[in-house]
């Protein structure tokens, strides 16, 4: 694998640890590989640790499509580059490419952790829960907003910042999607840019918000984590059902305090908690 360093033949990552049993990480939409630091630093004393950019994020290559089943075999093409099988932790989006992946590939996997996300279809606006209130999806918005962020006459971060600000109202989900903007070259020829390929990203979203349907018979036999936030409706009482019949070796964690964005919202329990299972899977 390649460190801080993506190209046309595989996907950006970086490693965190010398030594011990390989555990990979999968961010969510509008997410890079870095957003995981925090947890791999906490692995990295017993694992080798290592955070990829999903294509069309980061530093990874831009692709035609965003697909999932294509997310997963570029994902898988790291995994074989790797001496042993391993733990691949997914969240939201990614937590989707790894499901897609250890359905289509389980031989690549020792254990798979899920992130605040089920193997199911999710509504464009509200209607997982019977709550009236529950707001539509944001990420169409998000887009939106920031492909109407005039790049060419931003002159400061904070200027992005309080452009998005009506239609983000959360500053942590603002400084997140952030940091995907970059200025590059110095002075007057510097150029502002995201990371994000905002135009593929909006016309595949819809995409993103399904579930591609599994090869036929197919299941991951092998130990499964699922995550998920007390105070998010990403993984409701409903989707049990189709997560054991895919992943018969399931147990589900709920974190209290915890919306959708789990590992940063919490991240010590998070930490604490995956560290046990690696343990448990690890013997």
């Amino acid at each position: 694998m390649t460190e801080d360093a993506g190209n046309d033949e595989g996907l950006a990552a970086r490693t965190i640890g010398d030594a011990g049993p390989p555990v990979v990480f999968v961010h969510g939409l509008f997410g890079q590989g870095k957003n995981w630091t925090t947890v791999a630093k906490g692995l990295a004393d017993r694992h080798r640790v290592t955070l990829l950019d999903l294509p069309n994020h980061g530093h990874s290559p831009w692709t035609d499509r965003v697909d999932y089943v294509d997310m997963a075999r570029l994902v898988a093409d790291e995994l074989e580059q790797l001496d042993e099988p391993a733990t691949l932790v997914g969240h939201s989006m990614g937590g989707k490419v790894a499901m897609q992946l250890a359905l289509r590939r389980p031989e690549l996997l020792r254990a798979l952790v899920v992130v605040d996300v089920a193997p199911t279809a999710y509504p464009e606006s509200g209607g997982r829960t019977d709550d009236p209130d529950e707001e539509a999806s944001p990420f169409g918005a998000y887009i939106a907003a920031m492909r109407a962020v005039d790049l060419d006459q931003l002159k400061t971060r904070e200027d992005a910042e309080a452009a998005l600000r009506g239609v983000v109202p959360s500053r942590m989900v603002r400084s997140f999607l952030l940091q995907s903007l970059v200025r590059e070259g110095l002075g007057t020829a510097g150029g502002w840019r995201w990371r994000l390929n905002l135009e593929a990203l909006a016309r595949d979203l819809g995409h993103l918000r399904g579930f591609p349907e599994p090869p036929p018979g197919a299941t991951f036999d092998g130990p499964v984590l699922w995550v998920a936030g007390a105070n998010s409706t990403y993984v409701l009482p409903e989707d049990r059902a189709r997560m054991d019949e895919l992943f018969p070796a399931t147990r589900l964690v709920r974190i209290k305090n915890a919306g959708h964005w789990v590992h940063s919202e919490q991240p010590e329990v998070f930490l604490e908690t995956l560290r046990r299972f690696l343990a448990a899977v690890e013997g």
